[in-house]
């Protein structure tokens, strides 16, 4: 077995707000950095998994996404994964 180290980024739609996203854009002007607009926050994750190869260990992240760690009637996810060696 090998083991992955897979980093996803899970995002909220384009097209539903984001209070949080939208909170952050805002203050960005009293912080003296109005240039800055368009802020979207979503969270990262990084996790391990063991796999046979690297196919099979997309396979078990994508499910992992799909399950559990992106709601995707509100959320998009992406991920990459990349083999850690010993």
């Amino acid at each position: 077995m090998k083991t992955f180290r897979a980093s996803i980024d899970v995002m909220p739609h384009d097209n539903l707000l984001d209070p949080q996203g939208k909170a952050v854009s805002g203050a960005m002007g009293g912080l003296g950095l109005p240039e800055i607009s368009g802020v979207r926050i979503g969270k990262h994750i990084t996790l391990h998994v063991e796999a046979a190869d690297k196919k099979t260990a997309e396979a078990k992240v994508d499910e992992a996404c799909k399950k559990l760690l992106a709601n995707q009637v509100m959320e998009k996810y992406s991920f990459s994964l990349d083999e850690v060696k010993n």
